[in-house]
């Protein structure tokens, strides 16, 4: 089944999302290669692809785990978890309806 993971960074968390980043995206290319990894990607603070110094307010990630448990286990044990970018972890069912 698939899971929406909403990670919500803290305030001014940006250098600590950026040291931990490598890390995330090794995980994250993992559930890739393994075709888990429906979507995924962080939410800037500001109205722009780039968004500098404003930084990003969390990330989204969608994709396939056996159970909402084995999500909320990978979930905990991601780098901008584990690190403190995160100031809340959401992670939900999900029902793919379009496309």
């Amino acid at each position: 089944m698939l899971y929406i993971i909403i990670g919500r960074d803290k305030p001014d968390s940006l250098a600590a999302r950026l040291a931990a980043r490598p890390a995330h995206l090794i995980r994250i290319e993992t559930l890739k290669d393994s075709g888990r990894l429906v979507i995924g990607g962080p939410m800037p603070a500001v109205d722009s692809e780039n968004p500098g110094d404003a930084g990003f307010v969390g990330s989204v990630i969608i994709a396939e785990f056996p159970s909402l448990e084995d999500a909320s286990a990978w979930a905990e044990a991601d780098p901008y978890q584990t690190e403190g970018v995160f100031e809340s972890l959401e992670v939900r069912p999900f029902k793919q309806v379009l496309p």
